[in-house]
């Protein structure tokens, strides 16, 4: 049995979010834009949904439009308020998720402007790098994750959103990697528009949503009917919007609980990492999700080291699953200042709520008869005795 470490990448669907939407496949099947009764039984489903992913972060539920995950919900931020205020700059965090950074390029190739913010050896953003840029005006997004997806280290958003309001830019959050780890405050964040997705904290794939202020103008980017405010045309998909609010409602009355478990075993991993020679933690000074590592064992690459650990039953990331396959080093890690060559080495483990002690002491194991350094401590203790 393969031991699942890679909650960042997604989570496992929870049976209870299934019973959820079990009766979407059979009794409320009907096109939730439909004004017959059917069509109206299935609208209720959604606008349930949308009360209860607002809920999540304390949202108020019309303020939230249904996208089909996070990286719509990306784009439509990003898009949506660039082009509603052109010839102005995009700002993003060094170290965003390639939904947000391949999304602000390909701007930038359409004739746009932007600019990263810097972010320091722990992955922290570089306030008074921001503070400065904002005061030289014309900008009118700044986007930052509220989580890193790679390291787990969580932005300091009251700040970062006093800095923008003060120079009258909008903020959007990257949120998806927090929700169900982390507690999310819509009001007291200060942002403006905000990124979920349900498939990261124990929900289905292919859904999401953007929340969005009522001061903020947001180009449509998809077109057709008038669904979502008129902001994201297409008939939704309602068994998954569904099973979004489900695991939405699970995630709010659990999180305490979970976060406790996931604090636990995390500590337990790092503290038996912290233990075994020739292993570097990253980011290991700063605040960060309850379920998130990232580090590297001298002597192996990341993928090199992915797999053996795979081979043994343990299964992690060499960093996000959206650049998987790349072998190339993370954007994350080169922003901290890391050299490329031990950027390369770097795995990631995000455990969930289902792993439990014995699962990391094994992982633990897996690692120290991998670990060089460790064969060689074993073999000159054996020669002096």
């Amino acid at each position: 049995m393969t031991l699942y470490f890679d909650h960042n990448a997604t989570t496992p669907l929870d049976p209870r979010v299934l019973e959820a939407m079990l009766p979407t496949f059979e009794a409320r099947y009907a096109n939730a834009s439909s004004l017959h009764r059917s069509g109206r039984n299935a609208r209720d489903v959604v606008e349930r949904a949308r009360a209860q992913v607002a809920a999540l972060i304390g949202a108020r539920a019309d303020s939230l439009i249904f996208t089909t995950g996070g990286t719509e919900s990306n784009n439509l931020a990003l898009r949506g308020v660039m082009s509603a205020r052109p010839g102005k700059t995009l700002l993003i965090g060094a170290t965003e998720h390639p939904a947000v950074l391949e999304c602000a390029e390909a701007l930038v190739r359409e004739g746009g402007a932007m600019e990263q913010i810097p972010v320091d050896r722990q992955g922290v953003h570089d306030l008074d790098w921001l503070s400065a840029r904002l005061a030289r005006g014309d900008v009118a997004l700044v986007s930052v994750m509220v989580a890193n997806n790679e390291t787990g280290v969580i932005s300091d958003l009251s700040a970062i959103a006093e800095a923008v309001h003060a120079h009258g830019a909008w903020l959007h959050c990257d949120a998806v990697q927090a929700a169900g780890k982390h507690p999310l405050d819509w009001a007291a964040s200060g942002a403006d528009l905000m990124s979920l997705s349900s498939h990261k904290l124990y929900g289905p794939k292919g859904v999401g949503a953007l929340v969005v202020a009522d001061h903020v103008v947001l180009h449509r980017q998809m077109h057709g009917g008038g669904q979502e405010a008129g902001l994201r045309g297409g008939t939704e998909n309602v068994p998954a919007i569904a099973g979004f609010g489900a695991a939405a409602q699970l995630a709010r009355e659990e999180l305490s609980a979970r976060m406790a478990h996931l604090q636990a075993l995390r500590e337990q991993l790092e503290a038996g990492l912290d233990a075994m020679p020739g292993v570097q933690r990253f980011a290991a000074a700063a605040p960060r999700l309850c379920n998130t590592t990232q580090f590297r064992l001298s002597g192996f690459d990341g993928e090199s080291l992915l797999m053996a650990l795979d081979q043994a039953g343990c299964a992690v990331s060499s960093g996000s699953a959206c650049a998987s396959g790349r072998g190339e080093p993370s954007h994350v890690l080169l922003a901290m200042g890391i050299d490329p060559e031990v950027a390369k080495g770097a795995i990631r483990v995000s455990l969930g709520r289902d792993n439990q002690p014995d699962d990391v002491e094994r992982l633990l194991q897996a690692l120290q008869r991998l670990n060089p350094a460790s064969s060689r401590l074993m073999r000159s203790v054996g020669a002096s005795a």
